[in-house]
């Protein structure tokens, strides 16, 4: 308790501290704004009706990471996901197209060329992104679409102009909560895009708090009070809610582990003599993380597979009898996906740590510093030596996202939970969520030692 208190004993951090939660509070209240002529009360039935089904598992996960709302169409629909596509484009390209690398490597001024260039690309993504999704709404269901616009906006100029105003605020809505992350990093405290995601995360736990304990009328359900559970599969029994509840609580102790887990390599710095004095010549260790993608690798296998279930919903709408064959292969509970999702992951781990984690590179820093691994020569013997460790710690770090994101598709199946209740104990949601939290606690531990307070993680 008094380390809490004295965060509040230092004037910047708690100014810092007070302008992240309102910019956060800002944020919660666009999430609640929804898009002007949409018939909110169809869209919340057509949700439920779709929530156990593949398209509302898939309009559920894009909004959990990417901070938006698309089950209730509100103005920040789209939440910060075109942003992040932007980000993710230009870091990949810049590890191969020689003028953005160039930019890359000017430090400071070149990284601000290269944010500027992103926010550019995020308003036609965030555009063709909000056309797909307005068109979705409000076509008729003839047509493939939701049929969620109000009558009398469904033809002729109201129509088009309705949909190009929807449009509009959307990409509006997306760069507005660009603009409140850039301002929690320049006047705040942690990363702000990420705060974003993960405040959009955690509120939805009240959510799947009611749906995992109470009834359709706000009471508790009598089958958590029983063993067993009711008639009903949703209604689960004492025995397993004490089982999600140790599940949750080991799961979050191994996502932590593992994120700050460490593989250290020992170093030695050379000897530097001086006049009659000897410099150098200090052990250290190069600490390489064992989960060295982070969250990534989850983010792009999801992103990626869940293309084929929209395009397959697709064309069941539009009557190809063999779509829905497909959709089932496709289901997120089924073992052919699960198989995919692995293998894809593993895929993205390396591909992510061959573009961020350059050996070489690093043995030539390395080298240039006066610092040697024992029994390795500096340069292309180090180089090789960085590479196979980390292709060994990439395995490790591959097996244990692996395990975590297909968590919630086990507990969902295997013990007869809701979908949104079991995304909590594991997957995205959950990775996000530690590690920004993980990040947080630095930042403030950072500002305590500063100022020689003891730190939140200190004993």
């Amino acid at each position: 308790m008094n380390k809490l208190i004295s965060i509040f004993k230092i004037p910047e951090l708690t100014r810092k501290i007070v302008v992240t939660l309102v910019l956060l509070s800002v944020y919660r209240i666009g999430y609640y704004i929804p898009v002007p002529f949409v018939n909110q009360a169809e869209m919340q039935k057509k949700m439920e009706n779709q929530q156990q089904g593949a398209l509302g598992q898939v309009l559920g996960f894009v909004s959990m990471f990417s901070g938006g709302n698309l089950t209730q169409a509100s103005i920040i629909a789209l939440g910060i996901m075109p942003y992040i596509s932007s980000s993710i484009i230009f870091q990949l390209l810049a590890s191969f197209y020689p003028p953005l690398e160039k930019l890359q490597k000017e430090g400071e001024s070149g990284r601000k060329k290269i944010n500027e260039y992103t926010r550019y690309a995020t308003v036609p993504i965030c555009m063709v992104q909000a056309v797909f999704v307005v068109r979705n709404l409000v076509q008729s269901s003839s047509g493939d679409g939701m049929g969620l616009a109000m009558p009398g906006f469904t033809e002729g100029w109201v129509y088009y102009f309705y949909a190009a105003s929807a449009v509009l605020t959307m990409t509006a809505g997306t760069m507005f909560l660009m603009w409140l992350g850039e301002q929690i990093d320049e006047y705040g405290i942690g990363n702000g895009i990420s705060l974003i995601i993960m405040a959009g995360i955690v509120g939805r736990i009240p959510a799947a708090t009611r749906t995992l304990l109470l009834d359709g009328k706000g009471s508790l359900k009598e089958s958590l009070f029983t063993l067993g559970g009711g008639s009903s599969a949703a209604d689960i029994g004492f025995e397993k809610l004490l089982v999600l509840f140790f599940l949750f609580i080991g799961v979050v102790i191994a996502v932590i582990a593992m994120t700050k887990a460490q593989r250290r390599i020992p170093m030695q710095s050379a000897k530097h003599v001086r006049g009659r004095r000897v410099y150098g010549g200090t052990r250290n260790y190069l600490p390489i993380k064992l989960n060295q993608a982070n969250v990534m690798p989850v983010i792009f296998a999801s992103s990626l597979l869940m293309l084929p279930t929209i395009l397959f919903q697709l064309l069941r709408n539009a009557g190809i009898s063999w779509a829905s064959t497909a959709l089932d292969i496709f289901n997120r509970q089924g073992w052919f996906y699960l198989v995919l999702y692995i293998g894809m992951i593993y895929f993205f781990c390396y591909f992510w740590v061959a573009i961020t984690f350059n050996p070489k590179e690093m043995a030539n820093n390395l080298k240039d510093h006066g610092s040697f691994i024992p029994g390795y020569r500096p340069g292309k013997s180090t180089a090789d030596y960085l590479e196979k460790v980390m292709m060994r710690v990439t395995y490790v770090g591959a097996a244990f996202l692996a395990v975590v994101a297909i968590i919630p598709n086990l507990v969902s199946t295997e013990m007869n939970v809701d979908f949104t209740v079991a995304s909590f104990y594991g997957g995205t949601g959950l990775l996000i969520v530690i590690s920004v939290a993980l990040d947080l606690v630095q930042k403030i531990n950072s500002h305590l030692v500063m100022r020689n307070y003891p730190g939140l993680t200190e004993d």
